[in-house]
């Protein structure tokens, strides 16, 4: 039976006394190596062996705590993803809807800046047959949290609220996808990115018309 202690050591009977992890603790040890080596090499690119090799673990520790690479994955993925959304929602506290668009672009940018590795393996495609999510899904759940204020404020213009869900999900996608160009180049600094993209959403939300009108031939 394999367990959660670490192999003994062949150096000073200091390191032979070791203290043996208990098992949330080596459950946690191995989430922390496996987001590390998926946000680096990808779910492909990661093995067992090594993921063990890193926790001084052998391999049927892993598959005893995980039942596998795949098992170890989807923990990693559905964890970055409710931190993330609780980061957001919890970033959105009220104010003038101004604010709450500055508020949301802070957060997004914030978990990217925090929690580096749990954005690159969000960002990936998920290569699991049944995944716990993916990051369009997440997007569209953050967008869900956001149609009621948009709502709320399309109703005080006289705009039709039904159409709420698509600006939500238009608005939260240009903050995730310029916050996946940011992530690697790190320029402008976090404010000046939400200052623009504030900027444009605002700008575009405050000129709004009632009935966009296409002005090319196109109209299907």
């Amino acid at each position: 039976m394999p367990t959660d202690e670490t192999p003994p050591s062949s150096g000073s009977p200091k390191k032979r006394a070791r203290r043996r992890m208990t098992g949330k603790e080596r459950r946690e040890q191995l989430l922390d190596i496996g987001r590390t080596l998926f946000a680096d090499r990808g779910f492909e690119g990661t093995s067992v062996e090594e993921i063990a090799h890193k926790a001084g673990v052998s391999k049927p520790v892993v598959y005893e705590h995980f039942g596998g690479k795949e098992g170890l994955y989807a923990v990693v993925v559905d964890r970055e993803m409710r931190r993330l959304l609780d980061m957001v929602t919890g970033a959105l506290t009220g104010g003038h809807p101004r604010e709450l668009l500055e508020q949301a672009a802070f957060a997004l940018l914030d978990y990217i800046e925090q929690y580096t590795d749990g954005f690159r393996i969000l960002v990936r495609d998920s290569p699991l047959p049944q995944s716990t999510g993916t990051f369009a899904s997440l997007i569209s759940d953050i967008a869900t949290q956001v149609e009621d204020i948009l709502g709320r404020e399309f109703k005080n213009r006289g705009f039709d609220a039904k159409l709420s869900p698509l600006y939500a999900q238009a608005l939260v996608g240009m903050v995730a996808l310029t916050g996946q160009w940011w992530l690697n180049v790190r320029k402008p600094k976090k404010a000046e990115v939400a200052a623009h993209l504030v900027n444009l959403a605002w700008h575009g939300l405050d000129g709004l018309e009632q009935k966009p009108r296409l002005i090319g031939h196109r109209r299907s």
